[in-house]
């Protein structure tokens, strides 16, 4: 049995993520995902909890006919002991599925066998920062996110918090913040490899 992991910090989980695991679950029999940097959220790079990240992933993915195990991972500092951490946490995997250079390199260095697929996703894909600006400015996110990461980004109050936490002191000295409203959280609960490097 061909049990394999793809981690990353799905801030959000988006459609290059989804053509991606879609062709990772054609070769494995069961799919772990690790997400990354778990303990990291309401930042411009981190704006979604764990948890948040797991439901965008698990509803989406519920046409798969292959057991998916997600397991949140925190992040440790120490590139070195990353891969022990991840293994710790996850079910035993034999393939590491990553198009990430660091990623696969911890991984081969640890002995595990790691397969660096290209040109898997036909999307255009955005960074966090990039995202987040869209959001902010009011501009199509939608199109970059499978839709039930809208409705998970819209039951949370996503856009209102990705609003807020891009706010600057100086807008809020000059009074050009805008007045929010806390969103109800409908049944979504909030839940070290350097985050900079392992995405």
């Amino acid at each position: 049995m061909i049990r394999g992991l793809y981690v990353g910090r799905f801030q959000p989980y988006h459609n290059g993520h989804k053509a991606f695991i879609q062709k990772i679950a054609e070769e494995v029999d069961e799919l772990v995902i690790g997400i990354g940097s778990a303990q990291m959220s309401h930042t411009v790079r981190h704006p979604f909890t764990a948890g948040e990240r797991i439901l965008m992933i698990s509803r989406d993915l519920t046409s798969l006919d292959i057991p998916i195990y997600i397991i949140p991972l925190e992040d440790v500092k120490r590139n070195s002991l990353w891969v022990s951490h991840v293994v710790s946490m996850c079910p035993p995997v034999t393939m590491i599925y990553t198009s990430n250079p660091l990623i696969s390199q911890l991984f081969l260095e640890a002995g595990r066998h790691v397969v660096c697929p290209s040109g898997l996703c036909p999307h255009k894909v955005l960074s966090s920062e990039e995202w987040c600006s869209l959001v902010k400015s009011g501009d199509d996110w939608v199109s970059y996110v499978p839709s039930d990461t809208v409705r998970v980004i819209e039951d949370v109050g996503g856009v209102e918090r990705i609003r807020l936490i891009t706010q600057t002191d100086e807008s809020v000295a000059s009074g050009n913040m805008q007045p929010q409203t806390l969103p109800s959280f409908s049944g979504c609960e909030p839940n070290v490899i350097p985050s900079s490097d392992r995405s």
